[in-house]
């Protein structure tokens, strides 16, 4: 009664969660574009994509990387040859050893009319299958905490993970060498299959031969046995328990185990350690199935379907399952560390500490972002610092085994980011100018807020941007702004400028204008004009300091090597600096 109710319950558990990703799959807004996108709309296209997929040769490419990178793991192979082997054997002797095992009567009974959980080669497959998980787990936990690979980080995710299986793993062999070793295992087996037939001879007989070559420790029965009563017993074991009962021996694990608590097991027996230990197995099961679709263990059905809906589909493919397939994406994470270990700018958190520089560790900040959730001013300041950073170089989504395309996700929550209130100074190259690159994909009024909030942010500041009529007036502080240009080797070259206006006319951003002086204000060359005055207010006031592509076009063909783009990207920053100077 107890095995079934805590099945049932498992399973009940486990069915609820699954059913509350789904709707979360059909719910979460990955990309702004995805909040226009209706439950009904989402489910419709999934299940269209589903169906046309199966009648179509896509089918065969579902096919070839479910068994190809789903199974056998080939992305995991290629990049770590050991962290392939680690997910081989946990993935591969946990899976096994459920479906030989746990799932016994429903798979391994139906295709074997002589199977017994007690006879080979069952027993030695499910030590083998559990020595498997046991190396898996011993490797895993060398990887994480004494090997230390580079910028991989340990959640408690990982550790429950570790734990919940390492708990599975070894009480399933405890309860076996404990049962190995059972007097009271041993007489619940004689009543259950020979109930009153026996004599308390023959049971004598049994008993001894048990003793004497399979292991049973009994309370007043111990060797050496009268070589006639062994006979009797091996008559008796041949003709009632050989035919489901291989030596325990074959357990190559559970048996030396049993061998070495011989001296306690009597002890044991009296304490009811099997039944403790039954107890243990089979609610670490339970709970890890009931859990399995909250935690991290989940990636083992999530890392495959998001495998073969990256592989089928394209740019193409329906807004509503792209956003479908980009929330199943941020439960498909197992958190292996692939991309961040390949990140081209990770080196920077060894220096900063920012865990979100990272992609593996800003993708749970990112899922909560997906989901509406509010974070605190730290986080968001953290994550925008890794927004600045990231060089948009796609390794993340090349590497990772679970096929997920982190740079689509980053680059869509980002811009999710870029709508809140907060000003956000864009200032490094690589993220101007990919996001001038990826314009057509955000709305005019979306694409522009983070560059007129920097811009508002400053305007106060600088009264030239809002009296034009102000009089230019070079104070001695003023020449501040070029004595801090010439500290720099780069920034310094302003000087060099003779006003042929090629960085003007081979800017992208001012060709983009009918009229650009009065969209952008000041233009590369009067930039450089006002730096080499010394004019405060006109050279960070621009409106092109903010609008840059950076690009480097004006730097590549300025006849005087003016390092131009160097130029506006040091007086953002001096902008910046001289903003929250004054706003403090």
């Amino acid at each position: 009664m107890f095995y079934t109710i805590s099945l049932y319950t498992a399973l009940v558990i486990f069915g609820i969660g699954l059913l509350f990703k789904i709707i979360t799959w059909m719910t979460m807004t990955p990309s702004r574009a995805s909040r226009e996108l209706s439950f009904g709309e989402r489910l419709t296209a999934t299940v269209k994509g589903i169906v046309a997929t199966l009648f179509s040769a896509k089918l065969l490419t579902v096919l070839k990387v479910l068994v190809l990178d789903g199974v056998l793991q080939r992305r995991v192979l290629i990049e770590s040859p050991f962290r392939w082997l680690i997910h081989i054997l946990i993935y591969g002797g946990f899976m096994l050893l459920v479906l030989m095992h746990a799932l016994d009567g429903l798979i391994t009974a139906k295709l074997f009319d002589t199977y017994a959980p007690t006879v080979n080669p069952f027993v030695f497959l499910r030590d083998l299958f559990g020595l498997l998980v046991i190396v898996g787990v011993i490797l895993a936990c060398y990887r994480r905490f004494i090997g230390k690979a580079p910028r991989l980080t340990t959640t408690a995710m990982d550790t429950y993970a570790l734990v919940l299986i390492a708990v599975i793993m070894v009480s399933g062999i405890a309860l076996k060498a404990v049962k190995i070793d059972s007097y009271a295992a041993f007489k619940r087996m004689v009543a259950d299959y020979a109930g009153s037939e026996e004599g308390e001879e023959e049971f004598t007989a049994l008993t001894a031969f048990w003793v004497t070559h399979y292991g049973t420790v009994a309370p007043e029965q111990t060797a050496p046995f009268d070589p006639a009563l062994i006979e009797a017993g091996k008559d008796l074991h041949e003709m009632s328990c050989a035919s489901c009962h291989s030596h325990p021996s074959w357990a190559f694990i559970s048996y030396p185990v049993s061998r070495l608590i011989t001296g306690v097991a009597l002890s044991l027996d009296r304490a009811g350690a099997p039944t403790f230990l039954w107890y243990l197995h089979w609610l670490a099961c339970l709970i890890g199935l009931a859990y399995l679709p909250f935690s991290k263990l989940f990636h083992i059905i999530t890392s495959p379907l998001s495998l073969m809906a990256n592989s089928v589909m394209d740019t193409a493919s329906a807004p509503a399952a792209v956003a479908v397939r980009q929330a199943l994406e941020f439960d498909a994470c197992m958190h292996c560390g692939n991309c961040t270990a390949r990140c081209s700018v990770g080196v920077v958190f060894e220096t900063s500490g920012n865990p979100y520089i990272l992609p593996s560790e800003k993708l749970p900040a990112l899922t909560q972002v997906a989901k509406g959730k509010e974070l605190d001013e730290e986080t968001v300041a953290s994550l925008i610092e890794g927004a600045y950073l990231c060089t948009n170089c796609h390794r993340c989504t090349d590497v990772c085994p679970a096929g997920i395309n982190l740079q689509e996700l980053w680059v869509s929550l980002r811009e999710e980011l870029f709508t809140r209130d907060t000003p956000l100074f864009l200032t490094l190259s690589p993220l101007s100018y990919y996001r001038g690159l990826e314009q057509e994909r955000f709305s005019p009024e979306d694409y522009g807020k983070p560059l007129r909030a920097a811009r508002e942010a400053i305007r106060d500041r600088c009264t030239l941007l809002t009296d034009t009529a102000a009089p230019l007036v070079l104070t001695a502080g003023s020449r501040e702004l070029e004595g801090t240009l010439l500290r720099s080797d780069q920034a310094s070259s302003f000087s060099a400028c003779f006003g042929c206006q090629t960085c003007t006319n081979v800017c992208p951003v001012v060709a983009a204008f009918d009229n650009p002086t009065e969209a952008l204000g000041m233009l590369p060359h009067q930039i450089m004009y006002a730096a080499g005055l010394g004019v405060k207010d006109l050279a960070l006031g621009s409106n092109m300091l903010w609008d840059c592509l950076t690009c480097y076009q004006c730097q590549e063909q300025c006849p005087q090597g003016v390092k131009v783009t160097e130029v506006l990207y040091e007086l953002k920053h001096l902008a910046i600096d001289y903003t929250q100077e004054g706003l403090r």
